[in-house]
C-alpha cells in the first residue's frame, strides 16, 4: 500500500484537506511536519500511478507531496478507518452502506466497498450528486441513459442502476476505479447493468439523459467541452467537487450551459445544469 502525503503549512491545512476530500480519500491524518509551522496530510489515493498523478494535479503545484511505500503494519494502521464507519442515508428512501456492516431497514440499500483509494459516498461532493440523481430519475424527466464520469467506487452508477434498472455508463482514468466500480456492480446485483472502463471523455461516444460528474473543479473546466457534447439537449448535467463560493470559473467553461438548480452541503456545491 502507498501513502500519499501532501505538506502544508498550518494556515492551509484546511484547503489541501478539502482538495483531498474532492479527490474521494477516506481518511486523513494529520502529523507534525519538519518545520514549527508544517503539517503533513496522510492518505491514501490508491496505489496505481495514474490515480497518484491525478493527485498530484489537483494540488496544481500549491504544496509538496511525497509517496511512501507502507508495510504490512503501517498498511493494517492506514485501515483502521473501517472500524468507525458507518451507514449514511441519503434520503428517507435511500442508505449507502459499508459492504462489511448490516444494513439498516430502508426501502433500498447501496452496499459499497472502497477499495482502498476512494470513500463510501459519504462526502458531502458525493452525497449532493447522490441527492440529485435520485430527484432526477424519481422526476418525470427522461433518464434512461446515464453517464457517471469519475466513476470512484461506482456508488453513482450503481445507485442510478437500482433506481431505473436501465444500463449505466461509468468511466474513470484509474483502472483502479473501473475494478472498484465493477466490484459494487457484483455486490448490489446490476453487474448486467454498469458498464464501467477507463475510456476518456473525449473518446465517448453518443449522448446521455443525464450526465454526473463527481470531480474536482479544474478537471470540470478541462472537459468541459465533453461534458457539454455529451448531455443530450434536453437532458441534464450535474457537477459537483465544486468550492461553493468559488466555482463560477467552472460555470463559464460550461457555458452557454445555464444553472438550474445548485445545492450546497459544508461547503462544496453541486449544480445542475441544462443546455440554453
Amino acid at each position: 500500500m502507498r501513502a500519499f502525503v501532501v505538506i502544508a503549512e498550518g494556515g492551509d491545512v484546511d484547503v489541501a484537506s478539502d482538495v483531498l476530500w474532492g479527490l474521494g480519500v477516506r481518511a486523513i491524518e494529520e502529523r507534525s511536519g519538519e518545520g514549527r509551522t508544517q503539517v503533513e496530510l496522510w492518505t491514501s489515493v490508491g496505489d496505481e500511478d495514474e490515480a497518484i498523478e491525478r493527485a498530484v494535479a489537483a494540488l496544481r503545484g500549491r504544496w509538496s507531496h511525497r509517496v511512501v511505500d507502507l508495510d504490512d503494519v503501517d498498511s493494517r494502521a492506514a485501515q483502521r478507518w473501517r472500524e468507525f464507519a458507518s451507514p449514511m442515508r441519503v434520503d428517507d428512501q435511500l442508505v449507502v452502506v459499508p459492504a462489511w456492516q448490516e444494513a439498516p431497514e430502508s426501502a433500498m440499500v447501496v452496499y459499497v466497498e472502497p477499495g482502498g483509494a476512494f470513500g463510501l459516498g459519504d462526502h458531502p461532493t458525493t452525497l449532493t450528486s447522490l441527492r440529485a440523481l435520485v430527484r432526477l430519475v424519481r422526476s418525470d424527466r427522461r433518464t434512461d441513459d446515464v453517464i457517471d464520469v469519475g466513476c470512484g467506487t461506482g456508488v453513482i452508477a450503481v445507485t442510478a442502476a437500482l433506481l431505473h434498472g436501465r444500463g449505466v455508463r461509468a468511466i474513470d482514468i484509474a483502472s483502479a476505479a473501473v475494478e472498484a466500480t465493477n466490484d459494487n456492480a457484483r455486490r448490489n446485483g446490476v453487474e448486467d447493468l454498469v458498464d464501467a472502463d477507463a475510456t476518456a471523455l473525449a473518446d465517448v461516444e453518443g449522448a446521455f439523459d443525464l450526465v454526473v460528474a463527481n470531480i474536482l473543479a479544474p478537471v470540470l473546466v478541462s472537459l468541459a467541452a465533453d461534458l457539454r457534447r455529451v448531455t443530450r439537449p434536453d437532458g441534464r448535467l450535474v457537477i459537483s467537487g465544486i468550492l461553493a463560493e468559488s466555482h463560477q470559473h467552472v460555470l463559464d467553461a460550461l457555458a452557454p450551459m445555464r444553472v438550474v438548480r445548485t445545492d450546497v452541503l459544508d461547503g462544496w456545491a453541486c449544480v445542475e445544469l441544462c443546455h440554453p
